[in-house]
């Protein structure tokens, strides 16, 4: 208690515990709106990651903090942030700053949107309404609620942002610094406390090993060679008696989707997921089709609702 209290206690780490209560925040950005050097940053940094009191997560050569989850961390931090006067003229000028970078943020959000936004246009009009697949997620989930929920290929954090009121924690995981930029954008902006958007490799689930008690593919599997082994190491993830949700396309014959969207797989059938699932310890409990309501050609997608089986 004495090292947690040493370490909160220095104006310079009770304002950046002040800027992490708004939420995740990179070594730059910190720098930044302290208007202080990176080393001198860091050593604060490393000092209340060393206490508890906040959590560091590395992306590259990047890194992200926030105030732990940590429950007797987190009552400690909120009853010290509670005793300050916000209107103290350097907290005022934090916020201020904070705000400044997060329109930087924005503008280079909206800016990467304005480069993919027409080939991410066409692709929506080839297949189902997004509406009609996020409402049937809605109705195969509803009523249940998940302790963690790990979305893999989280994009810009659609099925995060979807599922809010139904999970304590969620983690987001893209190999696309754009795509986590993005997200990460959109959940500083809504204020949405309980999401975590990482950047990694889904191949490689090390870190999140029997952590989730529910995970979901949405439009991911099509990009992989091997669909079988991506859901296998998915399932890692996995807590026992958990379920995993793959959203993906039925077999289709659009093959110009593989030069212009990086589509390894045209498509995956029920017999395939069945055996997929069966490989990776899974049962596939339930699916549903949403077909495209425009041409024949239109692309159906399939939900398909997998359940942890290591039990039977």
């Amino acid at each position: 208690m004495v090292e947690i209290l040493r370490s909160a206690g220095e104006f310079t780490r009770l304002r950046l515990l002040a800027l992490l209560s708004e939420g995740e925040l990179s070594v730059k950005d910190l720098t930044e709106i302290l208007d202080q050097s990176q080393p001198r940053v860091s050593r604060h940094l490393r000092l209340l990651t060393e206490s508890g009191l906040i959590t560091r997560h590395a992306e590259g050569a990047w890194a992200f903090f926030r105030l732990s989850d940590e429950l007797e961390s987190s009552a400690l931090v909120q009853h010290i942030l509670g005793r300050l006067d916000l209107e103290d003229e350097l907290l005022v000028t934090d916020r201020q700053r904070l705000a400044a970078v997060r329109r930087d943020h924005q503008a280079r959000a909206t800016t990467f949107f304005a480069k993919v936004a027409k080939d991410w246009d066409r692709l929506r009009t080839l297949h189902a309404p997004d509406e009609a697949v996020e409402a049937s997620i809605q109705q195969l989930l509803a009523g249940a609620h998940f302790d963690m929920f790990l979305d893999l290929g989280t994009g810009t954090g659609r099925m995060l942002e979807l599922l809010a009121d139904q999970f304590t924690k969620g983690i987001g995981l893209d190999a696309s610094r754009e795509m986590i930029s993005v997200a990460r954008t959109k959940f500083e902006k809504s204020g949405q406390k309980n999401v975590q958007v990482r950047l990694g490799d889904i191949g490689d689930l090390s870190e999140y090993r029997d952590s989730a008690d529910f995970v979901m593919l949405h439009q991911v599997l099509h990009h992989f060679d091997d669909p079988g082994l991506a859901l296998q190491n998915a399932r890692l993830s996995l807590k026992p008696g958990g379920a995993i949700m793959v959203v993906d396309f039925m077999p289709h014959k659009l093959e110009f989707l593989r030069e212009e969207q990086a589509h390894r797989r045209l498509g995956l059938s029920h017999v395939q997921m069945q055996a997929w699932a069966r490989s990776a310890r899974l049962e596939v409990m339930q699916s549903r089709e949403i077909p495209h309501p425009g041409p024949d050609d239109g692309l159906t997608v399939c939900i398909w609702h997998l359940t942890d089986n290591s039990k039977n």
